[in-house]
């Protein structure tokens, strides 16, 4: 589950603002606003979350799950590796 500290971290990793994660989900600042606010993604609708999940995974952040990279672990982002130029 897609939380609310996710996408703001999501979004400062990649260095955009709000109304950047708006222009490319095609959502309004207040939705993405609210989604990131006290209630979170569930905010929203389904289909809101899972387009800024995915603008996001588009842009080469991947979403660590609680306890996902070890036992004690709680949810995070981070960017995935940039792969090498193929020659």
């Amino acid at each position: 589950m897609l939380t609310a500290k996710q996408i703001r971290a999501a979004r400062a990793l990649l260095g955009w603002s709000q109304a950047d994660l708006a222009t490319v989900t095609k959502l309004s600042v207040p939705t993405i606003k609210r989604m990131e606010g006290p209630r979170g993604p569930d905010s929203s609708t389904a289909a809101n979350v899972a387009a800024v999940q995915r603008a996001l995974e588009d842009a080469d952040v991947q979403f660590i799950a609680e306890g996902e990279l070890s036992p004690d672990g709680g949810v995070g982002v981070r960017l995935r590796k940039e792969k090498p130029n193929a020659v």
